[in-house]
């Protein structure tokens, strides 16, 4: 095994969403991942061979509510667990962390919920939108006169959760480290998405940031921080929010006699329709080639399979194909213990609880 987590046990409890995704990240960066999967099956929407949140993984078939012991005899052995269950779930199953925690006094217990461990919603039910919606990060999103605007789940279940808990995770590592004691681990998108936010509180208390939705510099009212169509039907997304860089993108647009004092709000409405009348003149293609050696932070808006064949990602190796899926590589680089992609997605119950524990009693 290669990469910076090489030789990192880890216990994944079948779930969906975050906490799949925070498994892969460490699978990713060289954690040995074991997933324990229902006999039944998996709970990917997608084919077991296809679901790209499991790659890097192992799988053994338990059935926990019969099956506990032998799931503890594998978590004896781990560094890390991480469960998505509701609050009380784990316990019921008798993989709870006080019991994991008798039984392994260094693991560190990764709990991935929506709203937590405590308070009034933490045993109900809720999606990705419920728990942005909550903290407050979905209503910063959108038009000033339209409604918020969903950013798929990428900024709860994957920002502010599943990074969160890798997060949480790796520093209970480190301070279990000096005290050789585990611990728990609890990382709760709304806490998450909410952290997200710190930028935004900062400015709602200087003053220069308006609790409203399309009125303020990063949420699209900035004529120079936004998406313009083009000629083709297609956008390219503004960002030059300093002034060199402001400066740039006027003179490649031809429009150096309009680049003063382009944060006066009363000359904003009139620099937008400047600048989308000039984009709108020619197609993509002519947008992102006179762009795309500059600093005027101008780009196109790729779809998914347009990003994965740009030149730029294409030289980072950015996207790679693997098993013919095409997929994001591993992030981010090391330059000495290089993460890679070590196997596909495994079908569920793919390998046996001995043949783990084998390799975990090297």
């Amino acid at each position: 095994m290669t990469g910076p987590l090489s030789g990192l046990r880890v216990i994944e409890l079948a779930g969906i969403g975050p906490g799949p995704f925070c498994a892969m990240f460490l699978a990713d960066l060289g954690a040995d991942v074991v997933r324990i999967d229902r006999p039944s099956g998996g709970t990917s929407a997608v084919e077991y061979k296809l679901d790209l949140l499991n790659r890097g993984k192992r799988s053994v078939a338990l059935d926990l509510k019969t099956e506990s012991e032998t799931a503890l005899q594998l978590i004896e052995k781990a560094d890390v667990l991480i469960e998505g269950f509701r609050p009380g779930v784990a316990e019921r199953l008798g993989v709870g962390p006080s019991v994991c925690l008798q039984r392994n006094p260094r693991l560190v217990y990764g709990r991935m919920t929506g709203w937590g461990q405590t308070g009034p919603r933490a045993h109900t039910a809720g999606h990705d939108i419920a728990y942005i919606a909550l903290s407050g990060a979905l209503h910063t999103i959108g038009e000033h006169d339209g409604p918020p605007q969903i950013p798929l789940n990428l900024l709860g279940d994957f920002g502010g959760g599943a990074m969160y808990l890798a997060a949480g995770i790796l520093a209970a590592l480190w301070e279990a480290r000096s005290s050789g004691q585990g611990q728990i681990v609890d990382a709760a998108i709304v806490d998450g998405a909410a952290h997200l936010l710190t930028l935004q509180w900062s400015m709602l208390a200087g003053g220069t940031w308006r609790d409203e939705r399309g009125v303020n510099l990063l949420d699209g009212a900035a004529p120079f921080y936004g998406v313009y169509e083009t000629a083709d039907g297609r956008h390219m997304a503004v960002g030059p929010l300093e002034p060199q860089f402001f400066a740039e993108m006027m003179r490649r647009l031809d429009l150096t006699d309009h680049a003063a004092d382009y944060f006066d709000r009363e000359r904003w409405p009139g620099l937008r329709a400047l600048l989308a009348a000039a984009f709108a003149a020619h197609p993509q293609a002519h947008w992102t080639e006179l762009f795309a050696d500059s600093d005027a932070c101008v780009a196109p808006v790729l779809s998914m399979r347009e990003a994965a064949a740009d030149a730029h990602l294409r030289a980072r190796g950015t996207y790679l194909e693997s098993d013919g899926v095409m997929q994001p590589s591993p992030a981010p680089r090391f330059s000495r213990t290089a993460a890679e992609l070590r196997s596909k997605p495994p079908e569920p119950g793919e390998h046996s609880v001995a043949e783990v524990l084998a390799t975990w009693d090297m």
